[in-house]
C-alpha cells in the first residue's frame, strides 16, 4: 500500500500536468470545501451527483473490480 506522502507526491505531479479546466475547477471546489464547515455536495453538478450515485449503486450490487486486478490490467505496479 502506498503511504500518504507518496500519494501526495503522485497527485502533485499529476496536477502539474493537468490541462482540464473542469477537473481543475472541481478540485478547487473540493479543496475549498475542506476548509469550511459547508457540505460540498450542493456545489456538484447534477451529472457529478448522478455519477457518484451510480458508483455507489454499483458497489452495493457488487459490480466492482478489485484494485489489484485493475493495476495488473493496466500494468500499474508499485515500485
Amino acid at each position: 500500500m502506498m503511504g500518504h506522502d507518496a500519494i501526495k507526491l503522485e497527485l502533485i505531479e499529476w496536477l502539474t500536468k493537468l490541462d482540464d479546466d473542469e477537473t481543475i475547477e472541481y478540485l478547487k471546489l473540493v479543496k475549498d470545501s475542506t476548509s469550511s464547515e459547508e457540505d460540498w455536495w450542493h456545489i456538484l453538478t447534477l451529472e457529478q451527483k448522478s455519477g457518484i450515485e451510480r458508483g455507489l449503486k454499483d458497489i452495493e450490487e457488487g459490480r466492482v473490480t478489485p484494485h489489484e486486478e485493475v493495476k495488473e490490467k493496466y500494468g500499474l505496479y508499485s515500485s
